[in-house]
């Protein structure tokens, strides 16, 4: 791998045909297995394993003794916290082989997956949505959405900045962080 624009650490383990963005980081005992696409800038922790076919956009960071398994695309900037857990069979069972059967998850863009949450698949995680440490997500989650628990219910919603948001009678919040101004209707909520 002469010339690459990226950094594995001496015990990282990378397969063939494998498209690595540049300044991406794989740390210690890393696995990226054959035929992922990673964007540029993303940054994998110790005892990480990307499986077959996984597409992650630019920036995603993947802390340690995170597994993600084929069928799961992440879009850029995702936050994805340590020892979290995707799924991809929805009834696995030891002696049954169900490569054929793998659900896709879809994590939207900019959004945080807290540590030792589960995933199960073929949900959609949406944009900037904020999942709770340990929460287990069972169904889609909408964009701006906070969820904790298991399993996971919505409690709130959040900016981009990652603040718990607090609309006005109007349906308006600002972000204390970044000023900027949100809005609900509908049960959806959208940057303005």
């Amino acid at each position: 791998m002469e010339n690459q624009n990226y950094f594995a650490h001496e015990t990282a383990v990378i397969d063939a045909n494998c498209t690595i963005g540049k300044g991406t980081k794989i740390w210690h005992f890393s696995h990226i297995m054959s035929d992922c696409t990673i964007g540029e800038g993303c940054s994998f922790g110790q005892n990480v394993v990307v499986s077959p076919q996984v597409v992650l956009g630019k920036n995603v960071k993947v802390q340690n003794n995170v597994s993600i398994y084929t069928g799961v695309i992440c879009e850029d900037d995702v936050f994805l916290g340590p020892s979290m857990v995707f799924t991809n069979v929805i009834n696995p069972r030891s002696a049954v082989i169900r490569r054929d059967e793998y659900k896709e998850t879809i994590v939207r863009k900019g959004a945080s997956i807290g540590a030792n949450a589960t995933i199960v698949c073929g949900n959609q995680i949406g944009a900037y949505a904020l999942i709770g440490a340990g929460a287990v997500v069972t169904k889609e989650i909408p964009a701006y959405a906070l969820v904790v628990g298991n399993p996971s219910r919505q409690i709130g919603w959040v900016s981009e900045y990652g603040h718990r948001l607090h609309f006005d009678a109007n349906g308006s919040a600002i972000c204390p962080e970044s000023g900027e101004q949100y809005e609900l209707k509908n049960n959806q909520v959208r940057k303005i």
